[in-house]
């Protein structure tokens, strides 16, 4: 059957950034789908843990800053000795600043950088090396953003961040494919969470917004569950540095 492609029984999936928003959305997503998932964040996803839990799926939490790159070595290591083995990355973490790109400081746009394609790569790169070890593939998925195909405004540092996560997605999956490690991403489009709080708020940008999106509504994060299940799955075994646009058909307005 078709859906056995989609099944995820036995693996084991790394999400960071999952205490709430997309990334807790897509970690229910895998679990659902016979993940169990090892969360990486900054505090305590008590929420994210008693839902995959209820799902019938492990969770270990790992707490890191992804900051910096210090950390890294150590959620690979853990994951490993707490579940044996891992098999899917989703790099969901990041931040964004605003501010005019007269006014940008070098402090947002060094910290937006560092977490949002820095240490992107890098967790790729550990997690790969640790696919290949194993020698049975795996997948990475990056969380890219409408931006990476856009310029937006007031987000000097998220466009370019989110801009090279889409180019080192194609880089990564160039070099790695050939080891079976598919790298893909996706691009949500406007999404009701945290980061858009403020832009929800405003009753006026809000209305531009709505407006411009052809499916008429906000994004939501299990609008994100599925494009990940298939993107961890053997349905998308020969899709490769591809980014997927999740934008209720943002771009093609």
């Amino acid at each position: 059957m078709i859906l056995d492609s989609f099944n995820l029984q036995g693996k084991v999936a790394i999400v960071t950034g999952c205490d709430t928003g997309l990334g807790q959305g897509m970690a229910l997503g895998l679990a659902s789908a016979g993940c169990d998932i090892v969360g990486v964040n900054i505090a305590h996803p008590t929420e994210t843990i008693e839902k995959v839990q209820a799902l019938g799926r492990k969770f270990v939490a790992i707490q890191a800053n992804l900051m910096t790159l210090d950390d890294i070595p150590n959620i690979i290591d853990q994951a490993i000795t707490e579940l044996g083995h891992i098999d899917i990355l989703v790099n969901n973490a990041g931040i964004i600043r605003r501010n005019d790109a007269i006014e940008f400081s070098e402090q947002d746009w060094d910290d937006v950088m560092d977490i949002n394609v820095k240490s992107v790569f890098f967790m790729s790169q550990a997690a790969a090396k640790q696919f290949i070890a194993q020698g049975t593939g795996g997948k990475i998925i990056n969380i890219a953003s409408m931006l990476s195909f856009q310029g937006g405004i007031r987000v000097p540092s998220y466009t370019a961040s989110k801009s090279g996560v889409m180019g080192i997605t194609r880089l990564m999956a160039n070099e790695w494919a050939q080891h079976q490690v598919n790298v893909n991403a996706i691009a949500p489009g406007y999404m009701a969470t945290n980061n858009t709080a403020a832009l929800r708020a405003d009753e006026s940008r809000n209305q531009e917004i709505v407006e411009r999106i052809p499916a008429a509504r906000w994004g939501l994060p299990e609008d994100l569950a599925g494009p990940c299940v298939f993107l961890a799955s053997p349905a998308s075994d020969y899709i490769n540095g591809y980014t997927i646009a999740v934008d209720g058909g943002w771009l093609a307005r």
